[in-house]
């Protein structure tokens, strides 16, 4: 079982930072909604914390607050391209460090987080009637993640 104590400074930040950078991803890629999509990836978190016993390194991770610097992500520029290096860095030390299930783990969460970002708000349609639960190019994010995670699409 791996623990946080098994990582240096660096590559905890960025498991931590990685499935919050998801979920921004998602976020971008349609605007609207954005308060409804960041109380869904909260909600992601607390129903991770209460789960814990599973996996302690996932249990460590969501009690981690993700830091992130509105600095950085401003001058970052692309946030899906900021992200997708994150999710590869953090992905990379997951494997190095963790056992095959725990990875899994990590990467289950990570497209929850986006995924429950995506699915926060119907895009399109008028006041909140028709449109689609995930917009195509909140789609198109979220397949960018699973690539990027290594994750195939479930049917």
């Amino acid at each position: 079982m791996t623990a946080k104590a098994d990582f240096n400074a660096e590559e905890w930040e960025t498991l931590v930072q990685a499935p919050i950078l998801a979920g921004m991803t998602v976020v971008a890629a349609e605007r609207g909604g954005t308060i409804r999509e960041s109380l869904a990836i909260s909600k992601i978190y607390a129903a991770a914390r209460q789960q814990q016993g599973e996996s302690p390194l996932l249990d460590a991770i969501v009690a981690s607050p993700p830091a992130l610097d509105p600095n950085s992500m401003q001058q970052g520029g692309d946030v899906g391209e900021m992200a997708a290096t994150r999710l590869r860095e953090a992905v990379s030390v997951a494997q190095a460090k963790a056992t095959p299930e725990e990875v899994q783990a990590y990467k289950d969460f990570v497209l929850s987080v986006a995924e429950a970002a995506a699915g926060a708000h119907k895009e399109g349609g008028f006041a909140g009637i028709g449109g689609k639960p995930v917009s195509e190019a909140e789609q198109a994010a979220l397949d960018a993640i699973r690539s990027t995670l290594g994750t195939a699409q479930a049917e």
